[in-house]
């Protein structure tokens, strides 16, 4: 198999360094590699600036395989998350059929493998068709050949208290974990936006930051209570914040992701009535943005993870009311992430490493990702140049979808190349 050096590499941020991989491998780090082209080794310019990470894993993507394709393909959602710096990612349930049996799951995984850009990982379902009421077959969707570890009715939330202690229980006989949606629904009956001033002054049916707490509160209960692992997806607000902090400080094995754009965006958005800022859980406000930066900086939040919600154009271009919700997120997430916490000093490059790349791994138990960088580890890994400055182009996509919120807004950094066990999916820039 061919070597490639990557040549005067920050890694992790760290003083430039030579990185040999070998096949599937990192053969080393260092200095004094020797080989070019003629040698049969391709050189890859880190210039002395680029950043070198451990390849990204999102535990939060919708890929929309199998039913919605008019959205996405487990292809074209794989070629975005390669462009995006990531190596693996966890294709959410809520799919038309819903991955809610061994067949399904095994179906997107195949795809995953056959696409070759990404490894995808399925999440399975918790409930049958996500409908709240009898659980889905965990155990079997654990032992398939896509080794499920992640469960959950995101899109919706597991609002029954039995079903969801069924569930935590369940799944700890194979070490599994419950990703909670925290929504309690008759709090949030036809809401529109957060509840806040902004709602008042709009006339739209605020979402309360308490139907998202309230659910949480019980979940680390009932995770505590019979000794299992659950995970909450795109926390939101400050008191949410507080109650995963005071849960960890129990000693209970609560873990929590936040999103891209609920560490930049704030409902003030809204005034704009533009459906692309419609998102759920919603953009909060300035106050609860900040919370969650802290809280990721001090590790109270775990991970970042995308909430890639890819939708066709008619699904976004119409009234507010009517728009679905959700943005697409894995080709920007890492430089809104660079804005938001490493260029104001909340995180350093091996932070980000951390935070997007070895806890989720270790959430998923997703094996082979988020190593360290060192001789003999998984060459899974992403070559970021944190000095570019672009203004963001959906035209220019990966994705099939492009409701980006973050469209003609300039953000530092890019992605120069991603490597998947030693190939590179993305070179210059570029898919390859």
């Amino acid at each position: 198999m061919s070597k490639i050096l990557i040549r005067g590499a920050k890694v992790l941020g760290g003083e430039p360094q030579d990185v040999l991989i070998d096949g599937e491998t990192i053969a080393g780090i260092g200095t004094g590699f020797s080989g070019g082209e003629g040698d049969g080794v391709t050189v890859v310019e880190g210039e002395g600036r680029m950043v070198l990470l451990p390849g990204l894993v999102d535990l939060h993507t919708h890929l929309r395989e199998p039913g919605r394709e008019d959205s996405e393909t487990v292809l074209t959602g794989t070629r975005a998350a390669a462009i995006g710096g990531y190596t693996a990612v966890h294709a959410m349930a809520n799919t038309f059929p819903v991955a809610d049996t061994a067949g399904v799951v095994e179906q997107v995984w195949r795809l995953g493998k056959e696409s070759g850009y990404c490894d995808v990982q399925p999440v399975g379902a918790v409930t049958v068709g996500l409908e709240g009421k009898q659980l889905a077959e965990l155990g079997a969707m654990a032992d398939s050949a896509a080794r499920v570890r992640v469960f959950s009715d995101d899109g919706k939330c597991v609002d029954d208290a039995v079903i969801m202690r069924r569930a935590l229980e369940y799944v700890k006989a194979f070490d599994g974990v419950v990703a909670q949606h925290a929504q309690e629904p008759r709090l949030t009956e036809g809401a529109q936006m957060n509840e806040g001033t902004v709602s008042g002054e709009l006339g739209l049916t605020g979402w309360p930051a308490v139907a998202e707490e309230s659910i949480i509160a019980r979940d680390i209960l009932l995770a505590a209570h019979v000794g299992s692992r659950v995970h909450i997806c795109h926390l939101s607000t400050a008191g949410s914040v507080e109650l995963v902090r005071w849960a960890k400080s129990k000693g209970w094995d609560v873990t929590a992701e936040v999103t891209p754009h609920h560490l930049l965006l704030t409902d003030e958005l809204v005034r704009t009535y533009n459906p692309v800022y419609k998102v759920n859980p919603p953009l909060r406000t300035e106050a609860d943005v900040l919370a969650l930066r802290e809280a990721l900086a001090d590790g109270t939040i775990d991970c970042v993870a995308t909430d890639h919600a890819p939708h066709p154009h008619e699904d976004k271009d119409c009234e507010w009311a009517a728009a679905a919700m959700g943005m697409v997120g894995l080709e920007t997430a890492l430089s809104v992430v660079q804005h938001t916490m490493v260029d104001t000093g909340l995180l350093d490059w091996a932070g980000v490493a951390d935070r997007m790349s070895a806890r989720p791994a270790v959430i998923g138990r997703l094996a082979g990702h988020g190593r360290p960088l060192a001789e003999g580890e998984p060459a899974n890994l992403v070559l970021v140049d944190p000095a570019y400055r672009g203004v963001v182009n959906p035209a220019g996509f990966a994705s099939r979808s492009r409701n980006t919120p973050y469209e003609g807004r300039e953000l530092p950094g890019r992605v120069h190349a991603t490597f998947l066990r030693g190939q590179a999916t993305v070179m210059d820039g570029k898919l390859t």
